[in-house]
């Protein structure tokens, strides 16, 4: 039982259970099963129960903001735990949000209206601006460094060094994202810039999505499409953890603040700790691919390396992967047909090379773009600051490794 504050600073911490800790990691996946596999089992095994004990101080961050919202999602180390620097201080990092929209000037008009202070210089050119500006590199506008209505309220945080949570007081800064859902969709179908995609094929804590089929079906999309190309760039057995890695990989392919802004060990720091998660994200997919041996109770898959076996997965992989892929392959002028060169690339050694390429330069543009575009939207100060932070953390982490 939980006692009171007892008073400005003070904490009373009470031994709790990690979030997950009560149940076998593919419990909720089991259940599904049982059930049927069907795209709202999926779509359902992403709703994950998260840090539960938070769940009143998301609710209100996402009652600051107008509320037509299609899908809304936290991610990042303010709500999972990660290895690394950040680990056992999740109350001191940033809380990280991406709102889909149907109609994106609609919403920043209104946006603009309660929250106009967490918009840079560029509130004075309206709305529809903002959502042309918007539309550039990854399609999404970020609102970074903003505290949540600034002000102080106790809230339950997770010490996860000490497997405790504790009562304490928090001023809470927040990080959050606008998409459209349109181009939310074309990302995660087709990977035309893997920003969001890629965010989504990690676990994150889903805060609300309405019925649209459309959305449902390309999340589940996404999810299939990650596992196909990390099998494609992985050997014929490998662990589960080999593939979680291979798959939070992915959206870091190509992007340059993996050499300044990011610790480089990221994709570790978060996939080591939450691999129950990713086992609540892919264990149905794993179980129902026919070219995939799961022996989930070892942690270990076989897959089929063959030509054939790769060219059925290329074919399946998002359109704009495929493009790339074979602009790498056929040389100019010579105008191939995509399935003649994704058989070429089938029998291929160097596959799994051409599609990790394939993805980087996905990657690498869309990131890009974002980033400058973060300069605008976030104002001068406001990205200086935020990018010290990621070098801080950054520096942290190599002097840790190196240590």
């Amino acid at each position: 039982m939980a006692a009171a504050p007892g008073g400005r600073g003070r904490c009373v911490a009470v031994p709790l259970p990690l979030p997950g800790a009560a149940s076998p990691p593919c419990a909720a996946a089991a259940a599904a099963s049982a059930g049927g596999r069907g795209k709202a089992a999926e779509v359902a095994a992403m709703a994950l129960p998260v840090l539960s004990s938070s769940g009143v101080k998301f609710r209100r961050v996402l009652a600051h903001f107008p509320q037509e919202l299609s899908l809304a999602f936290a991610y990042g180390s303010g709500v999972f735990r990660q290895a690394g620097p950040s680990a056992g201080h999740s109350e001191n990092n940033m809380l990280d949000f991406v709102f889909a929209v149907d109609d994106s000037v609609t919403w920043h008009m209104m946006n603009l209206l309660k929250n106009k202070s967490h918009y840079s210089f560029l509130k004075v050119f309206g709305p529809k601006q903002i959502s042309n500006i918007q539309s550039y590199g990854a399609g999404i506008y970020y609102n970074t460094l903003v505290p949540c209505n600034g002000r102080n309220f106790w809230t339950w945080l997770p010490c996860f060094g000490d497997n405790l949570w504790k009562l304490r007081m928090c001023k809470l800064m927040i990080k959050y994202g606008v998409i459209s859902t349109d181009a939310l969709i074309d990302d995660l179908l087709h990977w035309k810039t893997l920003y969001v995609a890629g965010r989504l094929q990690k676990p994150v804590k889903i805060l609300t999505q309405n019925e649209n089929g459309k959305l449902q079906a390309a999340l589940v999309s996404n999810l299939k499409s990650a596992v196909t190309a990390a099998f494609l760039m992985l050997p014929e057995s490998f662990s589960e953890e080999d593939l979680y890695m291979q798959i939070a990989g992915l959206s870091y392919s190509g992007d340059f603040r993996m050499i300044i802004g990011e610790d480089r060990s990221k994709v570790q720091n978060i996939v080591k700790p939450n691999v129950p998660y990713f086992q609540k994200l892919y264990s149905n997919i794993l179980q129902d691919c026919p070219q995939v041996v799961y022996k989930h109770h070892l942690g270990r898959l076989e897959i089929d390396k063959s030509p054939e076996g790769q060219f059925t997965q290329l074919m399946a992989l998002p359109k704009n992967l495929q493009q790339k892929i074979t602009s790498l392959v056929d040389p100019p002028g010579k105008n191939r047909d995509v399935e003649e060169i994704l058989l070429q690339v089938a029998h291929d050694p160097d596959c799994g090379l051409v599609v990790h390429q394939g993805i980087s330069g996905i990657v690498r543009s869309s990131s890009i773009v974002q980033s400058a575009k973060t300069i605008l939207t976030a104002g001068a100060k406001k990205s200086v600051t935020y990018s010290v932070k990621k070098l801080y953390k950054m520096t942290k982490g190599w002097l840790k490794k190196t240590s």
